[in-house]
Parts: structure tokens; sequence; C-alpha cells
């Protein structure tokens, strides 16, 4: 099977198809990640991508369900250099090919994945179209320029839960055990703190690490109003991760407003964002977005660097912030981007990386306990 990505700018790769024999549309962007494939599969936040991986070998060790982070991927297309038909692993489940199929993932593989990150990393993450079904480049290209920019669009309406529900750690399907643990795995603390949690594209590691903090959480569609979860008597309030622009988002923002100072507040990514909105400071576009595991960000009060993972395309800019009120607690070092904040009279925070990293790193585990020391502070 043959397959074509198309980029806007006319730029054409032509490989192997694998994965789903279909035609999919997006903003093409790149990921440095060297493992855990599958969590970037079914991480919400590609929604609208075509996601390129620079790790050369992609699907020899096929997939699972435990490591899944949704319950389908959410990835538009897959482009890899090498996609392996089989897997190699005592824990797989699946080879990738066929769950991607499975899904009408396509994929394009056997091309030259450092040109196209290269130009990427040149000239900006672009709209492109991955295609098994059409052959004519041109059609490709002006199809790309169809499609609609990531810039003003609200994504996170689309993916979030459509009913309220509880999260349930014990049951196996979102445990996640280490399978290559020796011995009986420590007890979960007991549940003794509510945490009320938006899903603007929630991934089930967020909810695994409230839960081994001690918490019982309750999950809620993204437009569920200020009012409704402070009814829910929660001790705090997460706010997710999630795909697209966070300033369309307005509902959210409104909803975060009136809820600061009510709650302790924690953010992760698109939920950082608004709460950086909220604040009334404004966000922008990055040229080509961070996603990887392997970005340093140094916390500002110690100079502590950590290691970790980045899905993002947009980012709070740190002079529109007040500088009376909010803390600057994180910085990019790939290039100063701002990556965490802090109120300093409020009970809020926020990153913009993912201290949950599934499959890892795990550096920034810490901010977990953090807020439930913030929980419990409030409670006294």
């Amino acid at each position: 099977m043959q397959a074509i990505l198309a980029l806007e700018d006319g730029r054409i790769f032509q490989g192997r198809g694998y994965g789903a024999k279909a035609e999919c549309y997006g903003e093409v962007v790149f990921n440095t990640s060297l493992t855990g494939y599958q969590e970037i599969f079914t991480d919400p936040s590609y929604t609208g991508q075509i996601v390129v991986l620079t790790a050369p070998q992609i699907g020899n060790y096929g997939t699972n369900n435990a490591d899944n982070e949704a319950t389908r991927p959410y990835i538009e297309g897959l482009v890899t250099r090498e996609f392996s038909p089989i897997s190699s692993n005592w824990r797989s489940q699946q080879v990738a090919d066929e769950y991607l199929e499975r899904y009408n993932v396509p994929v394009i593989s056997e091309i030259d994945t450092r040109a196209l990150v290269r130009h990427l990393r040149t000239h900006g993450a672009m709209r492109g179209v991955l295609s098994s079904i059409e052959t004519d480049p041109q059609k490709l290209i002006a199809k790309a320029r169809a499609i609609p920019k990531m810039v003003g669009a609200d994504l996170a309406s689309v993916v979030t839960t459509k009913t309220r529900y509880e999260w349930d750690i014990t049951d196996p399907q979102n445990s996640n055990e280490d399978p290559l643990a020796q011995g009986p795995q420590p007890p979960l603390p007991k549940p003794d703190l509510h945490v009320v949690a938006y899903d603007y594209g929630i991934k089930h590691n967020i909810l695994r690490m409230l839960a081994r903090e001690g918490c019982r959480v309750t999950v809620v569609p993204a437009q569920t109003s200020a009012e409704d979860v402070l009814a829910l008597n929660p001790d705090g309030i997460f706010l997710s991760n999630g795909p697209g622009d966070p300033e369309p988002v307005v509902y959210a923002q409104k909803n975060i407003q009136r809820l600061m100072g009510k709650k302790p507040i924690f953010g992760i990514c698109l939920g950082h964002q608004l709460i950086g909105l909220a604040l009334g400071g404004k966000t922008y576009k990055l040229k080509f977005g961070h996603h990887g595991g392997n970005h340093p960000v140094q916390q500002t009060a110690n100079g502590k660097v950590e290691i970790t993972a980045h899905n993002h395309n947009f980012a709070v800019d740190p002079d529109s912030l007040k500088q009376s009120e909010v803390e600057l607690t994180h910085i990019d070092l790939n290039d100063n981007t701002l990556e965490g904040l802090r109120h300093r009279s409020l009970p809020l925070f926020s990153v913009q990386y993912h201290p949950e990293a599934s499959p890892g790193p795990h550096d920034s585990n810490y901010l977990f306990g953090d807020f439930r020391k913030m929980m419990e502070a409030w409670k006294k």
C-alpha cells in the first residue's frame, strides 16, 4: 500500500502505507519521544494533528490495553521512518498496524522523517493531508490548504466526556500497574479528599496520579458551570490538558474566574493556558510546538532542572501577567517560554508540561503531592 503526505506549502513525501487505507487531515507536528508511542496515539491533545515520530522504529513492541491514555487513538494520522508490521514483547496484545487500522488511522512510513522534521522546524507546523487513497499530489496539496487552521479552534468541547463520572482506579482497565514490579504492590491510600476534574481532553494517567495521592476523582464535562462544580463540594479542582486554541474556550475561562479563591485549583497544559487567560493574560501559538519526553524545565525558585514531557502548541505570554499577583515558577530552557505559574495569594497553580508523564519521565510527579498539600492546608 502506497501513501502520500502533502503539506500546505507544496512539500510532498511519498512512502509506504500501514494502518487504515484512508485519508486524514490536520496540523503536522513532530514528537521527539524515544518510547511511549501508544501513549502518544491515545493522547486527546493530539486531536486535529498528524504526528511525526522522530524515533526511527515504531510498532516494534506492539500495543496493549494498559498503556492507553484514552479509550481510543486521537491522532489523525502517523508518520514514521520505519513501521514494524510485527511485535516482539510479552506485554503485546495487538500489533500496532492492526490497532491503528481498527480505529481508521492511516500511517505513512519509509520516508525521510529527519528531512520532514527539519522542514517543520524551519517553516513551522503546517496543515497537511496523509492519504493512502488519493495518488495525485496536487489534489492533496489543495486539500491541505483548505483545512481549517488550529488558531481559533475550540477542540476541548469536541473531545470532552459527555457525562459526569467517577474514576475508579481499582478497575483493572484503569490501574495500569507496573507489570515488571516484583512482589506485592503498595496499597492505595484511603481516598480522603475529593477532586473534581474538568475534562478538556484528560489523560488516564492524570486520574491515576490523583487517585494515588488519596483523591476520589469526579470527572465533569468541559462546559460544566462553576456553580455545579461547587455543588459537588470538592476539596480541590483540577483543570486538564486538551487540544486546540485556549482563547476561544471562553466558557472555561469564565468558570475558572468564578472558582478562583473558592477552592484550590491545579491546572496542566490547556488547563494552565486557561488559567493564564482567566488571570487577564494572553496566549500565543508556538512556531512548531513542544512535543516530546525530553524537555528541560527550570524551577525559578531554586534553579533545579526537571526533564519533562510536553505536548502543546500554545503558550502563555509571561509579560501579559501581573507580576504583583502571579509568580512565574517554571521556565523552558530550550526557548525560555513560561512553563509554570502560581498565584501569590490564592490557592492556584499550574504547569504547561505533563507531570503525570506516561511512560515518563517522572521528575515532576511531586506536583500532585503539592496539590494534595494545598488542599489539606485549605481545609484547616
